[in-house]
């Protein structure tokens, strides 16, 4: 979400910047020419049209229900794009601790890669689930899946996390080599 945010306001930027640039053109060209006419936008034309157009016009009507639809989704993903941070347990009223997700898959994956038998594992967090994704040094695994299981549940719940994420764990075995 955080990349749509990103994307959105790069393109809100360069759109104000280009009508700012053409606003700058336009007023210098009037400067140096007045009476001329604007160099890139016709402003005669342009006046001539919107003081034809009252406020009940199906033109303008639709217009403004586009705006207030666009700018009623752009809330919803500013706020939607919110920090994702977990909340800790606070040791004191005035204190907040938090931890980001991406530093609670790290320490789950570093738990999880030190256990025998795991040739890899992956791990994605968050504040409802933690899913490891796991691959077996051998085809044999045994009982792996439980040993991670219980690895990573113990992981997460050495935490103060206010609310304990579900542990997922799916092991996989090693592809054969042609």
């Amino acid at each position: 979400m955080r990349l749509l945010v990103r994307l959105i306001t790069t393109l809100l930027g360069l759109a104000v910047a280009a009508a700012g640039a053409l606003l700058a053109i336009e007023a210098v060209w009037f400067l140096l020419r007045p009476g001329t006419g604007g160099l890139v936008v016709p402003w005669q034309r342009v006046h001539f049209g919107l003081s034809s157009l009252s406020w009940q016009d199906p033109p303008v009507l639709a217009t403004a229900a586009v705006v207030a639809v666009v700018g009623l989704l752009l809330v919803l993903v500013a706020i939607n794009a919110g920090s994702k941070d977990l909340r800790l347990h606070d040791p004191a009223p005035e204190v907040t601790v938090t931890t980001d997700r991406r530093s609670l898959a790290r320490l789950v994956g570093h738990q999880v890669r030190d256990q025998d038998g795991v040739a890899g594992a992956s791990v994605t967090a968050g504040a409802k689930r933690v899913q490891v994704k796991a691959t077996a040094q051998f085809r044999e695994s045994g009982d792996l899946r439980g040993l991670l299981t219980e690895t990573a549940e113990h992981a997460v719940q050495d935490l103060p996390l206010r609310t304990t994420p579900k542990v997922l764990v799916s092991v996989a075995t090693p592809k054969e080599r042609r």
